[in-house]
């Protein structure tokens, strides 16, 4: 390679083409890139897998929670005229489980595989802004724990997960729990905004020299864009719950009509954030496919350059749909046909990628493991999805079934069905590589035959509930509405979901002690997350690798070639440019640190305090400024370092 130079005037030739890494070298990377001990070392830990598996846990613990809540639901409506709970509580569950499922699991759960894969994926020892990513973490956890302490102690949320004005407003909900939900808006989506920023830099900034961006892998790609998403939908929905705050603490008269206000005005924010977050859980998970379908396949992508371009159409088209929430709302007809028409335009890239799977399926020699059942079972529930959506796409069926439960089987076709079925698959497709185990084939099967069947007899029969007129949200129904047997069904379908999960929980834990050694390509995949050890080192790879292919891993014939010239004793990384990822420059990044945890404890701090008090934000401004400055404050040690390596040729 040509020799380069960075900005900075420090000399990047010799680069790439170096030997792999020796013995002594790696044992340096090691020590240099591992965590702290002791429990001050893991409050301190910055490493992008120790953050990502924390955030994967409790995501997943926030799932096990609102399924619970799920279960209690449907506990509830199995027979009519039940009295397992009252109504107040049967609001507070449908209002948190709709809550954690979007906001505490869907999106962040994307987000935080992705923090763990990317890294691996694009050939980099970690991702950018180390400290920034922890940050994100704690900031999200104190957010989780926060509505459900709330919850435990009566003073949880009751106005739904979409806390519609003015039912959520102060003439209506007079209690604390609509407080509590907005700041928890407020801090999941801190969080998410600080996870894009994060996940985008180190896609663009960060990958392999020779991976240029039409070699990247497609999780990669889907990353990318979803990231993108979040940038623009999020600040919709922080913006509406900080008015919605205003409202109810200080006085103001966004959503009162009396006062010059609009309660449309909240649906317009809410839903602008609200379909897009369809996508940001949704797209995904396509890219979970396009690595499971090839690997088990045995080929690679059929199609790729129309799979990006599908997700990037997918990506535009999701922020113009956000009125066909609001077809029962006196939004001009002709505006309402414009988004009718965007509904039905949006089913055209997932049917071209939906295509391209099934030619790459088509063509290959199929191997029939756990991750690629999933996969199979998410095609037929994306199609039911798909269809529904379609469906109500239309405006006059949509006012016919609206606030229906015809409504809330499409929605799980597409959430759950869309959204969780390929997540398995993916955590069965990888777990060997983040443990060294694979999982146990029998009780994967049967997790997957349980999880489909339980789905589709939990669902299916919504859509026939919804067009018999029951409506959603209700805690109970009379005899005699035809209802009963419909609900029961649905009933037996949650509980046959909750053994499933059950399954997968303890093949996770036999597994992680005693499943089948893994070895570092157990699948035979061609993307360079496998050409690692499992688990991965804490450094990743012992020599970082050079690029020649979109599957390196398959790539025929010749030696492979690895970045030299990095320092093993410092935290350094290789920079590569946007488009080719040629070598750019060489950086040094932070070391481990408490403050993103004390920061994000002083975060916590002001968002609670400025439930009960405006003033808390004036003066919950001071520890989070001092927390900062502490993050910021320059080390010497580091200081000196990087000197050291600056004069280095």
């Amino acid at each position: 390679m040509s020799e380069r130079h960075s900005p900075s005037g420090r000399s990047i030739e010799h680069l790439v083409d170096g030997p792999a890494a020796g013995p002594g070298i790696v044992e340096a990377l090691a020590r240099t890139w591992s965590d702290p001990p002791g429990w001050i070392g893991r409050l301190s830990a910055i490493n992008h897998k120790t953050v990502a598996r924390r955030f994967v846990i409790t995501t997943f613990v926030f799932f096990l929670l609102a399924g619970l809540l799920a279960l209690a639901m449907r506990l509830q409506l199995a027979r009519p005229g039940n009295r397992l709970v009252g109504p107040e509580l049967y609001n507070q569950l449908f209002t948190i489980h709709g809550t954690t499922m979007m906001f505490l699991f869907a999106v962040p759960v994307m987000q935080a595989v992705a923090g763990w894969l990317v890294p691996l994926m694009i050939g980099a020892r970690s991702v950018a802004f180390p400290r920034m990513n922890a940050y994100a973490y704690w900031v999200f956890l104190f957010g989780g724990a926060t509505l459900y302490v709330a919850f435990l102690l009566g003073a949880g949320p009751d106005a739904g997960w979409f806390s519609y004005v003015p039912l959520a407003g102060p003439d209506y909900s007079t209690g604390k729990g609509v407080d509590i939900w907005a700041q928890m808006i407020t801090f999941t989506e801190l969080s998410g905004l600080l996870e894009a920023v994060v996940l985008i830099t180190t896609i663009f900034k960060m990958r392999a020299p020779g991976m240029s961006l039409n070699r990247m892998p497609l999780f990669v790609w889907a990353t990318l864009i979803t990231q993108f998403m979040v940038l623009f939908a999020m600040p919709a929905v922080m913006l509406s719950s900080t008015a919605l705050i205003l409202d109810r603490l200080v006085g103001t008269h966004f959503y009162n009509p009396a006062r010059g206000g609009d309660v449309l005005l909240w649906q317009h924010l809410f839903w602008f954030f609200g379909h897009p977050e369809v996508y940001l859980i949704f797209i995904p998970p396509l890219g979970f496919l396009s690595s499971i379908i090839p690997t088990f396949a045995r080929r690679p992508i059929f199609g790729y350059p129309a799979m990006v371009l599908a997700l990037i159409t997918t990506a535009f088209l999701a922020f113009g749909l956000w009125v066909h929430h609001m077809f029962a709302t006196s939004i001009p007809a002709l505006g309402k046909s414009f988004f009718t028409a965007a509904s039905l335009m949006i089913a055209i890239p997932s049917g071209v990628q939906i295509f391209c799977w099934i030619a790459t399926l088509w063509t290959g020699r199929l191997n029939l493991k756990t991750p690629l059942w999933f996969a199979l079972g998410f095609f037929f529930i994306l199609v039911m999805g798909g269809m529904t959506g379609v469906m109500l796409g239309s405006v006059s069926l949509d006012l016919q079934v609206h606030d229906t439960y015809f409504v809330v089987a499409h929605l799980h076709y597409v959430l759950l069905g869309g959204g969780v079925f390929p997540l398995f698959g993916a955590f069965y497709y990888w777990y060997p590589k983040a443990t060294g185990r694979l999982m146990n084939e029998t009780l994967g099967r049967l997790q997957f035959w349980l999880f489909f069947i339980g789905f589709n007899v939990t669902f299916f029969p919504m859509h026939i509930l919804g067009l018999h007129g029951m409506p959603r949200r209700v805690w109970t129904y009379p005899p005699g509405m035809g209802w009963d047997g419909l609900n029961l069904t649905a009933t037996i379908g949650a509980l046959t979901i909750g053994v499933s999960v059950l399954v997968f929980i303890v093949n996770v834990l036999h597994s992680y002690r005693h499943g089948a050694v893994a070895g570092a390509d157990p699948w035979g995949a061609g993307t360079l997350e496998w050409s690692t050890a499992s688990p991965p080192p804490p450094h990743n790879f012992d020599a970082l690798p050079v690029v020649h292919g979109r599957d390196p891993l398959w790539e025929p014939g010749g030696e492979p070639a690895y970045v030299s010239g990095l320092a093993a004793e410092s935290r350094e990384v290789l920079s590569t440019t946007t488009l080719d990822a040629l070598p750019d420059l060489r950086l040094l990044f932070p070391s481990p640190s408490i403050w993103p945890f004390l920061s994000a404890v002083a975060t916590t701090v002001l968002f609670i305090g400025s439930i009960f008090s405006p003033w808390a934000v004036v003066w919950g401004s001071v520890p989070v400024i001092v927390a900062m400055i502490g993050w910021f404050w320059p080390n010497r040690g580091q200081n000196k370092r990087a000197l050291q390596l600056e004069q280095r040729p």
